[in-house]
Formats: C-alpha cells, sequence, structure tokens
C-alpha cells in the first residue's frame, strides 16, 4: 500500500508543482524504488512464515491426531482390564461363596474344618510312628532270624554231644545256653578237669571258636549243699574257680581270651528245686552262653 501511494504522489507533484528540481526527483524514484525492493522481501518473508506456520499447523494436527488415536487405544485397553478385573472379582466372589458353602455343609455335618486339619496332623504323626514302629520289629526280626540260624548251627555241630548227655543245649533270655554237668568235668569239691571233662570241652570249644565277633560267658553253678570236704569257703568260690578252670582250658583250645568271661553264681541261680539227688545233679553245671552282639539289642516297639 505504500508502494502504490509514492507511485501516485510523485507524478501529481510533478503535475502539479513545476518548479520541483531534477535532484529531489531522481532521489523520490530512488526512495520509492528501495521502498518497493523492502516491500518484496518483507513479502517473500512473510510468504516463508506464512509457509513454515502452516507446515507446523499440520504436523502439529498430525501429532494430535496420533495422540487422539494413541489415547483412544489406551482407553480400549483401560475397558478391557476394567472387565478383566470385574470378571476376576467376580470369580474370586464366587470362590469364596463356594469355600464358605462348602465350610457350612462341613459344619452342618458335625464336622468342623479345621479339627479334621489337625486330626489330619495327629493322623500324619501316628503314621510316622507307625512306620518307625514296624521299622524296629523288621529289625528286631532279622536279628532273631539270624540268633535262631547261628543256634540252629551250633546245635546241629554239637548234637552228639547232646546224645550222649553231655551237653544240654537251651534257650534263655534269647540267649543261647551250652550246659554241661559238673560231675562230667569235675570231680565233688574240686576245680581240676578229669580227662572226661577235657575231652568235652575241646569238642565244644572247636565250635565256639569259629564264631567270629562273639563273645561267650562261662559261668560255674552249684547246688546248694554246703561245703564240707573241701579247701573253698563256700559255694560260690568254688563256682568261680570251676568257671575259671572251662576259661583257661577253651583258651587253650584257641577260643580267644578276649572273647571269653568267666563268672560263679554258687547255689543262687538253680535251674530246678534241690529237693531230690536228680534236681541237684542238674545245678551243679557250667554254663557257656552265648552273648548278643550290640546289633542285636533291639529294642522292640510297644504295642499301641
Amino acid at each position: 500500500m505504500r508502494q502504490l501511494r509514492l507511485s501516485a504522489l510523485i507524478p501529481l507533484g510533478i503535475l502539479f508543482t513545476g518548479c520541483v528540481s531534477q535532484g529531489k526527483y531522481d532521489q523520490a524514484l530512488a526512495d520509492a524504488a528501495q521502498l518497493r525492493a523492502r516491500n518484496r522481501t518483507l513479502s517473500t518473508e512473510a510468504g516463508k512464515r506464512q509457509q513454515a506456520h502452516t507446515t507446523e499447523v499440520r504436523r502439529l494436527e498430525r501429532a494430535l491426531r496420533s495422540a487422539e488415536l494413541g489415547a483412544a487405544q489406551a482407553d480400549t485397553q483401560a475397558a478391557g482390564l476394567a472387565t478383566s478385573v470385574r470378571e476376576c472379582a467376580t470369580a474370586l466372589d464366587g470362590a469364596t461363596a463356594i469355600n464358605q458353602e462348602l465350610r457350612n455343609e462341613l459344619e452342618r455335618q458335625g464336622k468342623n474344618v479345621d479339627a479334621l486339619l489337625a486330626e489330619k496332623g495327629s493322623l500324619a504323626g501316628a503314621l510316622t510312628q507307625a512306620k518307625a514302629r514296624l521299622e524296629e520289629l523288621r529289625r528286631a526280626q532279622a536279628a532273631a532270624d539270624a540268633r535262631a540260624a547261628l543256634f540252629r548251627d551250633v546245635a546241629l555241630r554239637l548234637k552228639r554231644m547232646v546224645d550222649a548227655g553231655e551237653l544240654v543245649i537251651s534257650l534263655r533270655s534269647g540267649r543261647m545256653v551250652l550246659a554241661l554237668p559238673n560231675d562230667v568235668l569235675f570231680d565233688s569239691g574240686k576245680t581240676a578237669l578229669k580227662p572226661r571233662g577235657k575231652a568235652a570241652l575241646d569238642q565244644v570249644a572247636a565250635v565256639l571258636k569259629t564264631l567270629d565277633n562273639r563273645k561267650f560267658q562261662v559261668a560255674g553253678h552249684t547246688d546248694d549243699e554246703p561245703i564240707r570236704f573241701s579247701p573253698f569257703r563256700s559255694n560260690w568260690q568254688l563256682s568261680a574257680e570251676r568257671a575259671l578252670s572251662v576259661a583257661e582250658h577253651m583258651i587253650g583250645q584257641g577260643v580267644s581270651p578276649g572273647a571269653l568271661s568267666a563268672a560263679g553264681y554258687g547255689e543262687f541261680d538253680p535251674v530246678a528245686p534241690n529237693e531230690s539227688a536228680e534236681a541237684r545233679m542238674k545245678n551243679r553245671r557250667i554254663e557257656i552262653t552265648l552273648q548278643p552282639n550290640i546289633d542285636e539289642l533291639v529294642a522292640v516297639p510297644v504295642a499301641f
């Protein structure tokens, strides 16, 4: 607008003022040209800014549309999650209701759930104890079977002596006891072994020394007749000395000293009442007892 006004004014000035100098006229034309150039520059810059503004507006519009699309997707996902939450809550409420109904049903039948759980724990404990008892019984049975096999073997190997009346084999408190009559081994009131007694002990020692990891107790026993013609003060002392004589002879036949012990019981452990000559003869004896090993001493559980 400024350019048009200047171009219009200059000719009018020439027409109405014939007294304007050439210099002023040229200056006016130069100023008009400069103004036109400035106007073109401003117009170009305004066009560029307008284009940049338009480009930015379009970019913002695209970003806005993208943001609106993302927001719509987020809203859709949020709606889906909300639906899932409601469904889970509904399922949980249903499960809770069913659980309560089952609990109520059990209580109506007179069975409290907590009591059943406690009973389950008690039964589990009882089952564990029962298994432990069963295992102990199995070990006890295995030990008993092993002892029985050993006893049968010893009895078979000494059967000839049993048949000859020189040896009596019995079981007492789970132990195998070999009893030899004193009348076979010793003269009355004596501790020196008779030849017949040595021969009998040789046969017994030949069997016992083959039993590995076994210990034996040699015990002397008498009847209740008092000592009369003997250097010993009592039947107790006599029985102990006779047990020592038997143990020493067996050691001489190859039985390990570490496997033997000796004891004297006198008349205080009879196998029959001392009321007859036959009963007293049974009580006058040497007993060789097979001692149990540690692994055989299995405690049998008390029944429940």
